[in-house]
């Protein structure tokens, strides 16, 4: 069995990295990274977060993510200002938004092409099965 988990365990993990290094790449091509994409989504979806709550909605440490965001600050794609107490508020830029935008439609494309050999029922229990294995907890795409 240990065997077995340790084999399932590694598939996953190659699978996200066959995913990941296929959308760097792409994304390189519309003047992103995939880490920079994934902080202009999470920051679209909740404008005015902390960077903390951002650290946490995009797998980083709030020390990297800070450092993300100063790059994203310096490149005009995000704006930081000032919240309540020592808070710091992020909001996407239009020229974040556009990166944003163009971002999505790469994503989409290179997905189709990584789930293309799994039927949309494959596709929907996947999703149900990951979900399930992450304590029922949605996916945040």
């Amino acid at each position: 069995m240990p065997d077995e988990l340790q084999v399932l365990g590694r598939a996953v993990k190659q699978a996200q990295y066959r995913q990941h290094r296929a959308l760097d790449s792409r994304l390189a091509a519309a003047g992103t990274t995939l880490a920079q994409w994934d902080a202009l989504r999470a920051i679209s979806r909740s404008p005015g977060a902390s960077a903390r709550a951002l650290a946490v909605a995009t797998f980083q440490s709030e020390q990297a993510f800070g450092a993300l965001a100063g790059r994203l600050s310096a490149l005009g794609l995000i704006e930081r200002r000032p919240g309540s107490g020592r808070r710091i508020e992020h909001h996407l830029t239009p020229s974040g938004e556009e990166v944003l935008s163009a971002g999505h439609r790469i994503a989409d494309e290179v997905l189709a092409a990584c789930y293309a050999d799994l039927s949309p029922a494959d596709r929907t229990t996947l999703l149900d099965l990951l979900q399930r294995v992450d304590g029922g907890r949605g996916a945040q795409g």
